[in-house]
């Protein structure tokens, strides 16, 4: 391959990661663009997991052999049969060196002391491929995984030439992979509340809107728990905002344990002292449980004065529900009611029969911010 056509791949190879859209996407670009780069027609990325001490393949592309996917869910290697990984590339860096990437063929020894050699050629002869080329991939100073393109049997074999060219390829991937790590953890921290670690009122908004819109097309059932966390005031008035902080970590906690009872469901905090749990598929009885032992693991946290808790879920007679904004207000008026009433346990939006008060008031149009959740507080509303 001339050196013009090889800077086109290594930039295609750039811009393809650049382009994807989360890890998988990146994967699958930094795969597909290595094998087009090196006329493989086949190429594999993995990621060396050095706690469970194996290579895990993370995708698998091009020309798959029988029991390969291209999104593997348990495909991995001990990391004993690749030594290179762990051993002879390892000491080559830390003096300094700098990881190469090697060719292995299928007419290379595959008996004598098993090794990275035999395990790899091996592999080659089972899955009809007559070469491979192996590069390390190295990602802050440190050995991450490889990247692995083959040819089938009968084509040319990979030389040294395209062993260096391939050693460059792992470099983007590499860059690549940063890349894609900076901006996967902006994407978490955009959608996460610092403090508890919960999803914050940004997640809400948008896994709401596709639950709403779920319901609408397929009916499922999209349950919301709005809840407000008594006595946070009186915490930080009496023993200091650092006591105030650990009793929203502790009811953060609380929080995703209830939720862990309801499959898929997004813990979140909304802001303050206003928290909320977002269901879509369990029954609304099953949400609302899971609300009820909220209600009880919050009045036993030693600060605070236990919760306040709303429910309201597609499934219960409130009416159509057509947008985020209804579901909400519906909740979050329940919740009010709860709080006004001093309630030990959640307060269901539509089960207080067909003139339901929390149904009647959401509904109704406010004259000011808040306004409805004035009304819902009594004289023992604090």
């Amino acid at each position: 391959m001339g050196e013009d056509r090889r800077l086109a791949a290594v930039v295609a190879l750039a811009q393809g990661m650049a382009a994807a859209h989360g890890s998988r996407e990146a994967w699958r670009a930094a795969a597909a663009g290595a094998c087009r780069a090196l006329g493989g027609s086949f190429a594999a990325l993995s990621v060396w997991e050095r706690e469970l001490g194996w290579l895990r393949v993370l995708v698998n592309v091009g020309e798959l052999a029988e029991g390969e996917e291209e999104f593997p869910e348990d495909e991995a290697y001990p990391v004993h049969q690749f030594a290179e990984i762990t051993e002879f590339l390892h000491e080559q860096w830390a003096g300094g060196g700098e990881p190469d990437a090697w060719v292995e063929t299928a007419e290379g020894p595959a008996a004598g002391q098993p090794g990275y050699c035999h395990q790899r050629v091996a592999a080659l002869r089972r899955r009809g491929r007559g070469c491979c080329v192996v590069a390390p991939i190295v990602l802050h100073g440190r050995a991450w995984g490889e990247l692995y393109v083959a040819r089938p049997a009968g084509e040319a074999v990979f030389d040294r030439d395209d062993a260096d060219f391939a050693t460059v390829l792992a470099s983007v991937v590499a860059a690549g992979l940063a890349q894609t790590e900076r901006l996967e953890e902006a994407r978490r921290l955009a959608f996460t509340d610092s403090l508890t670690g919960l999803a914050n009122r940004r997640a809400v908004d948008v896994r709401l809107e596709q639950a709403i819109e779920r319901h609408r097309r397929d009916d499922a059932v999209v349950s919301l728990v709005v809840c407000d966390l008594n006595g946070l005031k009186r915490v930080n008035d009496t023993h200091g905002h650092a006591a105030g902080d650990r009793l929203l970590e502790r009811f953060g906690s609380v929080l995703s344990l209830c939720g862990a009872m309801l499959p898929g469901a997004l813990a979140a905090r909304l802001g303050g002292d206003e928290f909320c749990l977002l269901a879509v598929g369990p029954p609304a009885d099953q949400v609302v449980k899971a609300a009820g032992e909220l209600c009880r693991r919050a009045a036993e946290l030693d600060l605070g004065d236990g919760v306040a808790c709303g429910v309201a879920s597609t499934e219960d007679p409130i009416g159509p529900v057509r947008s985020a904004r209804r579901l909400f207000r519906l909740a979050d008026a329940a919740q009010y009611r709860a709080k006004a009433e001093r309630a030990d346990r959640p307060v269901v939006a539509g089960r207080a029969g067909p003139d339901d008060p929390v149904v009647r008031l959401a509904d109704e149009p406010s004259t000011e911010e808040g306004g409805e959740r004035r009304r819902f507080r009594g004289r023992h509303a604090p």
